[in-house]
């Protein structure tokens, strides 16, 4: 792959009580807990899900 960039992504806040869109999110970046971290490949689609659940999440590039 050309664009093997990588991004670390912890969950911070509790899904409980979001939108179900938002907690669609964080389920399809495979975060379950508070504080489990998942890397993940830096595409367009994991860039969006990430921006619509920045609020309960922190980003660090690998």
């Amino acid at each position: 792959m050309a664009n093997s960039k990588e991004l670390k992504v912890t969950l911070l806040k509790s899904k409980f009580g979001r939108l179900k869109n938002h907690r669609a999110c964080v389920a399809g970046l495979g975060l379950r807990k508070i504080r489990q971290t998942v890397t993940v490949v830096d595409t367009p689609e994991n860039r969006g899900m990430i921006d619509q659940i920045s609020y309960m999440v922190s980003v660090e590039e690998v």
